[in-house]
């Protein structure tokens, strides 16, 4: 980092108590872009829109946890922390501001059908008509991988009956080889079956695993959101599972980024609800490409702090020529010439 430190806990460490209208007050002055005469000064790339979603907030009341925000905003646990890194999950503080990661820039993949992006612990549903929809999943712990590249939907089943893998019944000697529907299926109400075996998108009798690594490869959403997928697509659904932890993307004609936590971060966000900052990787050639013509006005001071925060949601990075200029590292000083016969002689 140049010219200024993060500390471990993020910018939300230490958090004020302020009045519920105070906190809505500084939501509404928070925004994603800047002002419309800006954005339309600036509107060459605008008839893109890879953004589903706007950021949200909340201010949180003594009787909620992290885990039924969660599932009440759809979203995933470990997305929550980390746009709010130090927040307690089980006991959040009292009318506190909390960031709801309800805006998500695209992956970058065929938009159609469905894609999962790994990274993100997210799903999308890019319909033939109507805008597209995403909700949180839950995936593969470590050693239990979700395979990456193309497939289908094959198949379709309400009330799913479960058979066991061979795997999974000699972790568990107790399970039988057919679990019938029920609550105690772990595939819940509604099933989507892939391309490849064994791999499904289902639902699940234990919400409290969407939203984070605690599968065995399969993918898991909330009852409700599997229900309406379910709905929506049909067998021969194209299926595109990628692994994308930095997004680009294109809103109003300003460049977003979206950095979400590597997986050794996820792992410590279960453990204690915060993560280790790591120093930002080089993304120049992505922003670069994604920029274009465009490219004067990132500001590269914002890309590195979102590179190291990893938030998860999408910030915008494009200002104007003049604001970006400023925030570009100024060439050094050329030295001052000597006098002659001193500078570089012989003496």
């Amino acid at each position: 980092m140049t010219g200024s430190s993060i500390s471990p806990q993020g910018p939300r460490a230490a958090r004020p108590r302020w009045t519920r209208r105070a906190l809505l007050g500084a939501a509404g002055s928070l925004a994603l872009g800047g002002s419309t005469a800006h954005r339309a000064a600036h509107a060459t790339p605008s008839s893109r829109n890879d953004i589903v979603g706007e950021l949200t907030y909340h201010v949180t009341h003594r009787d909620e946890t992290l885990l039924d925000l969660a599932r009440q905003f759809d979203l995933g646990l470990l997305e929550l922390l980390a746009a709010n890194p130090g927040f307690d999950p089980w006991i959040p503080a009292h009318e506190s501001l909390l960031t709801l990661p309800t805006a998500h820039i695209l992956p970058e993949a065929p938009r159609r059908g469905l894609i999962v992006n790994l990274a993100e612990l997210r799903l999308y549903h890019l319909p033939d008509r109507g805008p597209p929809a995403t909700h949180p999943i839950g995936i593969g712990r470590e050693g239990f991988d979700t395979p990456l590249g193309a497939t289908r939907i094959v198949r379709k089943a309400e009330n799913p009956t479960w058979y066991p893998t061979e795997g999974k019944r000699r972790d568990d000697p107790d399970l039988p080889a057919v679990v019938p529907p029920g609550p105690d299926n772990p595939l819940g109400s509604h099933a989507l079956y892939l391309g490849w075996p064994t791999y499904l998108i289902h639902g699940t009798n234990k919400p409290y695993g969407v939203g984070r690594r605690v599968s065995r490869g399969c993918i898991r959403m909330y009852p409700e959101d599997i229900a309406a997928l379910y709905r929506a697509v049909a067998v021969g659904t194209p299926v595109t599972v990628v692994d994308q932890p930095i997004k680009l993307g294109w809103q109003d004609g300003e460049l977003f980024i979206e950095a979400h936590p590597t997986l050794a971060q996820l792992d410590e966000l279960e453990e204690r609800h915060s993560f280790t900052l790591e120093p930002p990787p080089d993304h120049s050639a992505a922003i670069v490409a994604a920029a274009g013509a465009e490219i004067e006005r990132v500001d590269w001071r914002i890309v590195e702090a979102e590179l190291v925060s990893r938030r998860g949601f999408p910030i915008r990075i494009t200002t104007s020529i003049e604001q970006a200029a400023r925030s570009r590292p100024r060439p050094p000083a050329p030295e001052a010439s000597a006098p002659r016969g001193i500078a570089g002689g012989i003496y």
